[in-house]
């Protein structure tokens, strides 16, 4: 099969665009190199209309400042043993549709950006890191060579030392994919030998010896629960349709302005909570950490709304005390799932270190779920969680995400990127935000050797 991957790279090359190359002292930084190729998969095209060029980011905030030469040490026996990392996105000049990776040699020094600042300048450091994210935010990745590269910003913020900014081009992967590779260059910091390691939902274990009745209860109650979701996922994806086609959210404070789509830069704000606290909600209610984190999430923006509706009179504290939210307001988030069991930090780690070229649970395998924000203001904080647990409990019993996904190939396969695009562009404009989460290390880490103080993944790009 490679042999024929390899014939088929060459008998093409004269179809495919050049890829710009650039020199320095005489030598050339970026050469093909005579390896497969490999197809985009449908939703990495996606990625690639530029009103859909979606950058994933992620902030490490570490303890000790940073020196760039152990870092480029660790990244060429870690990150750059990823073909995705060593690839070029070429497109067919004769199939403007037929995008390819293919592998080149790669210059670390043309991706890892030393931020030089002078701190005694600095009226406010942290302040600087932030408008430095937003100024990063409004570039996209030079696509002549591997799409991706590495911030290190030396400044000493309220909680760390140093910040390194990896960004990343949304087609080489899913939020789930890269930060499980991410992760997989990093170590613990008390044995740096030890890969982090990710808490797994443990599985309850299967009973045995069931009765003729009481197995043929469980199978009834199997097939209740697969009706229930086959109505639930025909209601949700109606909803998801007539979303994309004339549904619209209702128009907020915290809606995007009309002309936003022609500035899409992002100013990134990230808050640390005590997992301790959302552990604490979590036990005390019999639910989950998203739920506590979406009924969380629910109560800000309730409390955000209301303050921001109240009407300026003289006594403004007791104004936004009052309830002065309008009735009815549908307020969605576009919730991504990942749909596909991730190669694990050990798997991405042994790959990284082989050699090997395997991408077992890697790519872009995501779908959507509209997921509706109750707004309103509740005497019971609590009350919060206990709404967002009756909402994800619906979803979980529908298809919708995986339903989305087919949809989305389906597009592109029959109507190609700009109509499969186009249809994406609506469900995000027509709802209100977007909503993902993450699971994180159980241990303190560290970067190439640097210990982590925080890690704060996050995105831009995406339409609004």
């Amino acid at each position: 099969m490679e042999s024929l991957m390899a014939e088929g790279l060459r008998s093409r090359s004269s179809g495919l665009k050049p890829i710009e190359t650039k020199r320095k002292g005489g030598i050339e930084e970026y050469d093909m190199v005579t390896v497969e190729d490999e197809p985009l998969s449908p939703m990495a095209c996606l990625f690639h209309d530029r009103r859909f060029d979606v950058h994933a980011v992620a902030f490490m905030a570490c303890k000790t400042r940073i020196s760039p030469q152990p870092v480029k040490e660790k990244l060429v026996h870690t990150l750059l043993k990823h073909p995705r990392f060593t690839s070029l996105m070429v497109v067919d000049e004769e199939n403007l549709t037929d995008m390819k990776w293919v592998q080149t040699k790669i210059d670390l020094d043309q991706h890892i950006i030393i931020v030089e600042v002078d701190e005694t300048q600095l009226e406010s450091p942290d302040k600087f890191v932030e408008d430095y994210i937003y100024n990063l935010s409004k570039t996209s990745l030079d696509r002549s060579k591997p799409l991706w590269d590495l911030h290190i910003i030396n400044v000493k913020t309220r909680q760390a030392e140093s910040v390194v900014v990896f960004r990343v081009h949304h087609s080489l992967g899913d939020g789930t994919s890269l930060i499980s590779l991410l992760l997989a260059c990093t170590r613990q910091t008390a044995d740096d030998l030890k890969l982090p390691t990710i808490p797994t939902k443990k599985r309850r274990p299967t009973p045995s010896g069931y009765s003729a009745k009481e197995g043929l209860w469980r199978l009834l109650g199997k097939f209740w629960l697969f009706m229930v979701m086959l109505v639930n996922t025909a209601v949700d994806v109606f909803m998801f349709i007539i979303t994309i086609m004339f549904l619209k959210d209702t128009k907020t404070p915290i809606s995007a302005p009309p002309d936003f789509e022609s500035n899409k830069a992002r100013r990134i704000v990230h808050r640390i909570i005590s997992l301790d606290d959302l552990k604490f909600v979590k036990n005390a209610m019999n639910v989950t950490i998203n739920d506590v984190a979406l009924g969380l999430t629910q109560a800000g923006l309730s409390q955000y709304l209301n303050r921001r509706y109240a009407i300026d009179g003289k006594d403004k504290v007791a104004t936004e005390r009052s309830n002065n939210l309008p009735n009815g307001i549908r307020l969605r988030s576009c919730l991504c799932f990942n749909l596909r069991s991730s190669a694990g930090i050990e798997d991405l780690a042994n790959m990284m270190e082989n050699g090997s070229k395997g991408k077992r649970g890697w790519g872009n395998w995501f779908g959507y779920a509209l997921l509706p924000f109750k707004i309103a203001l509740r005497d019971n904080p609590l009350d919060y969680v206990k709404e967002a647990k009756a909402t994800v409990d619906r979803k979980k019993r529908s298809f919708e995400a995986l339903s989305t996904l087919i949809m989305a190939e389906l597009l592109i396969k029959f109507f190609g990127i700009k109509v499969a695009t186009e249809v994406t562009c609506k469900g995000f404009s027509n709802s209100t935000i977007c909503f993902t989460n993450l699971v994180g290390p159980q241990e303190e880490i560290g970067f190439c050797g640097y210990p982590i103080t925080y890690f704060a993944p996050s995105a831009y790009g995406q339409p609004s």
